[in-house]
């Protein structure tokens, strides 16, 4: 018997809806939630818990979940199909220009517990087919032994809802994160930025060395460590700041940790999620 959750299965980002973390997950409503603010977010849309609800059945998920046959569990996520008709009218407006797909845990993130990384991102996708796909795998994802394990300590394992966000990619020339305090130090009035040439995941996954500021709540630069070529300048990394204060300032000054990416013309924020542990 497949549980349907009421709410849509699709959703812009633009869409009030989308805050709904047990919608849209924590990074589609965070995203949702930016858009909401002012920000500049790229364009995109969430196949939501609803159409995952709707592709699978929830029950039988669960009870395979909970008895730790996650090869089972993987089996009848793995035969699901997201609603194709509704993706592909969402995802038109997008069709000329490569998209990221990502998981996106209903579980939200917060200081004590961090999703980030225990799902799929597949960048540079092509085509309604792969796209369609990429959610699928997204949601299996979700289901991996990494994944169950983290759940099984830091989350629950009654919760086997996933959403998948969709965006159009930046063309990104400079990109990194920003912490809105020093994690290492446990200083809050300092805010850590790394920032590389190209795509972001590049440097989140330590492919590339990323050059690595410190600066105070003012913008100015205490600390940097410039690896070849500096990637930032002054001016730039202070409008970073003031970008991060204002999204820590929108999560009740709650610590953030933000992926950005700067293309030619402006700075687009990617994801904001709490800092854990702080």
């Amino acid at each position: 018997m497949n549980n349907r959750l009421p709410g849509p299965f699709v959703l812009e980002l633009s869409d009030a809806r989308c805050s709904d973390v047990a919608l849209s997950g924590g990074k589609g409503a965070s995203l949702a939630r930016l858009i909401r603010h002012g920000f500049t977010v790229p364009p995109g849309f969430v196949i939501t818990s609803a159409a995952f609800a709707a592709a699978v059945d929830h029950d039988e998920l669960r009870t395979k979940i909970q008895v730790g046959d996650i090869v089972a569990a993987r089996e009848l996520v793995a035969a699901a199909r997201a609603p194709r008709d509704l993706v592909a009218a969402c995802y038109e407006p997008l069709a000329g220009a490569p998209v990221a797909v990502r998981s996106s845990a209903c579980a939200e993130d917060s200081v004590e517990a961090s999703y980030a990384g225990q799902q799929e991102t597949y960048l540079n996708v092509h085509g309604l087919h792969v796209v369609l796909e990429k959610v699928v795998e997204c949601w299996l994802s979700f289901f991996s032994e990494h994944a169950f394990f983290y759940r099984t300590a830091k989350g629950s394992l009654d919760d086997v809802s996933i959403a998948v966000v969709v965006q159009r990619m930046v063309d990104a020339r400079r990109s990194g994160v920003m912490f809105t305090v020093d994690p290492v130090q446990g200083r809050r009035d300092r805010i850590v930025i790394e920032a590389g040439f190209g795509l972001g995941d590049r440097v989140v996954s330590g492919e590339v060395t990323p050059d690595w500021y410190t600066l105070d709540r003012s913008g100015t630069v205490r600390k940097a460590r410039v690896v070849g070529k500096r990637v930032m300048g002054d001016d730039e990394l202070a409008e970073l700041v003031r970008l991060g204060l204002r999204v820590a300032d929108l999560n009740g000054n709650c610590p953030q940790d933000i992926e950005w990416a700067w293309d030619d013309d402006q700075v687009y924020l990617l994801q904001s999620r709490p800092v854990t542990a702080f």
